[in-house]
């Protein structure tokens, strides 16, 4: 589907977009679907090779692009992405919360660090860019997007440590909502279903079993990064300007039977591929 069927090519023109996580995934599929409807963007991720390729593909569809190489959980580096954003394309209309990090693992084999680190990435990373885009975003009475999960209201097995961060950032999201709409900041989240073509479905479904969990999933598919891309594009947009403090679930309706079968599955395959040959 083509986003400018249904969206002007121009309903963006002069905004700019932030992006945390923006050179790949779900996160490179909602930059490229700004990008069609006039946004500029600015773009951080922590590998600049990736920055580059992801920077050179959305100037393409004519977008101006400003990237920075920083982890969102440096502050500082954050903040200075921001201030030289705003310095290359004017200050931010929308900022998206997408860097994330995951990786399944039974909870009694997760190491403190590495819980940390999902924490420190998702949640803390989230809070970072909120905090030093705040400024910017009241002085365009912009909207903050949130990229969440159904392991943030369902509980996954191998996912302990990603359902508290996501259910921290939807929390989150719903506390920023209450505190800066007085600002006219929208905060809403999107909880994306398995999304084809990125690395949370390589990494969380296992090799042989993608057909077995489509089947699981009420529209019988995975997503994919322009469904997440126009409902972001519509959520940041002047048709969404009376919807705050809201997560959006993109699932095709996998969440709505429960985790059950997909745990069970996704156990059974763990299991096999650890069982010695």
């Amino acid at each position: 589907m083509n986003i400018t069927s249904y969206f002007a090519k121009d309903l963006f023109q002069g905004k700019t977009v932030f992006i945390t996580g923006g050179s790949s995934g779900i996160n490179l599929g909602i930059a490229r679907n700004f990008a069609a409807v006039g946004a500029n963007l600015g773009i951080v991720g922590r590998a600049q090779a990736k920055l580059d390729v992801a920077a050179a593909e959305l100037r393409e569809l004519g977008a101006q692009v400003s990237t920075h190489s920083a982890d969102v959980r440096d502050y500082p580096a954050l903040e200075q992405a921001m201030r030289q954003c705003r310095e290359e394309l004017g200050p931010m209309h929308t900022l998206i919360c997408g860097a994330a990090g995951n990786f399944p693992l039974a909870a009694e084999q997760i190491s403190p660090n590495g819980f940390k680190s999902v924490l420190d990435i998702d949640l803390l990373g989230s809070f970072h860019a909120c905090r030093a885009g705040f400024e910017q975003l009241k002085e365009t009475q912009g909207n903050i997007i949130f990229i969440s999960a159904g392991q943030a209201f369902m509980p996954y097995a191998f996912q302990a440590h990603v359902g508290a961060a996501k259910a921290g950032i939807d929390q989150m999201m719903r506390n920023l909502a209450l505190e800066w709409g007085r600002f006219g900041i929208r905060c809403n989240s999107i909880a994306p279903g398995p999304i084809e073509g990125t690395e949370g479905v390589r990494r969380l479904v296992p090799e042989g079993s993608a057909d077995k969990l489509k089947k699981m999933i009420p529209l019988g598919r995975f997503g994919t990064p322009d469904d997440i891309g126009q409902l972001s594009v519509f959520l940041a947009s002047p048709l969404a300007g009376y919807i705050t403090g809201t997560r959006v679930v993109a699932d095709g309706g996998q969440n709505l039977p429960g985790s059950g079968a997909w745990t069970q599955l996704i156990m059974a395959e763990m299991a096999k591929a650890q069982k010695p040959q």
